[in-house]
């Protein structure tokens, strides 16, 4: 049974009973009811943000173990850049160098990608940023990666090429060492029989008639003829501007348009043309200008031969 509950009214300093409509208690019901409803609903979109499915525990664990890799190789990629930087400064300042070839500009290395937006694909997605951050630099080191790869190879095709020209240049005395002796160097001197004051523009070396006469570059023979002023003489164009004269040869045992490597027999020692005495002038040219041929012998002397040949080069008289 229900409990009675009383009120007290003030008007009639008397206890009234409390009279309970139907209508109000069961409005009270309801409200009650829903009230609980909606703590319960707010309840639970909150637990629900704290508490997750095996799935979505699952899910977050990927992202977060992705975004982690995505760092992780964001960082191997500036890692993998600085190497790079590094090989391409070398290609640059040594190995280009060294091969005379022109240096790759910073422009050539690093040109970006034109056109259209090429990582719109890869917008809307939580990360988006740092994918599209990690996207462009692999572009752009796989791009700096070609440019690299092409230039080692024009580098290797400038290596063969300079065992070629190394080969090529003149670069061993023409006459065996102990066949001759240096009549006169690189320098102005009286001819010996001109009577007038002229630059020498080669060397002289003194040797028996017949001492044998090498090449002393490859090359191929541009004339094998006799001269006024050079007798019997023989030109070989070695390439790469350089050029080298063999005269007053008493016999000549090649002919023009013959191939010959350094160290091939081309004619022996005499003493044609304007000449006082059996030897061998020789002469290096580079791009049609006359060099000491001094600075071209390192390829058969050792330090005190070369210092003794130049100490007799600036002391002698030439022979023609």
């Amino acid at each position: 049974m229900a409990k009675v509950k009383y009120y007290y009214d003030a008007d009639t300093l008397s206890y009234r009973k409390i009279t309970v409509v139907k209508s109000d208690y069961y409005r009270k019901i309801i409200v009650g009811f829903f009230g609980v409803a909606i703590i319960a609903i707010v309840g639970f979109i909150g637990l629900s943000q704290f508490i997750m499915s095996p799935t979505e525990r699952a899910q977050k664990r990927e992202i977060e173990n992705l975004k982690f890799h995505y760092e992780l190789l964001n960082k191997r990629l500036e890692e993998s850049s600085s190497i790079l930087n590094q090989l391409q400064e070398r290609d640059n300042n040594i190995y280009r160098s060294y091969f005379e070839a022109n240096p790759i500009t910073l422009e050539q290395r690093k040109a970006g990608f034109g056109g259209v937006n090429r990582y719109k694909n890869l917008e809307g997605f939580d990360n988006s940023q740092l994918i599209k951050k990690i996207t462009k630099e692999v572009d752009i080191l796989s791009k700096q990666m070609v440019v690299q790869s092409k230039s080692l190879d024009e580098i290797v095709a400038l290596a063969k090429e300079k065992e070629v020209m190394l080969a090529s240049i003149p670069a061993i005395v023409p006459i065996k060492k102990d066949d001759y002796y240096v009549a006169s160097g690189y320098k102005m001197r009286m001819h010996p029989i001109l009577k007038i004051n002229k630059f020498h523009k080669g060397m002289d070396f003194t040797a028996a008639t017949g001492t044998p006469i090498y090449a002393s570059g490859n090359g191929k023979v541009d004339r094998a003829e006799r001269s006024t002023t050079f007798g019997k003489v023989v030109y070989i164009e070695h390439g790469y501007g350089y050029k080298t004269i063999y005269a007053h040869m008493s016999k000549i045992k090649v002919q023009k348009g013959d191939v010959v490597k350094r160290g091939d027999l081309i004619g022996f020692v005499g003493n044609t043309g304007l000449s006082v005495s059996p030897h061998l002038h020789y002469e290096v040219h580079k791009n049609g200008v006359a060099l000491n041929p001094l600075n071209f012998y390192y390829g058969n002397l050792s330090l005190e031969e070369f210092a003794a040949l130049q100490k007799a080069s600036e002391e002698s008289q030439s022979f023609d």
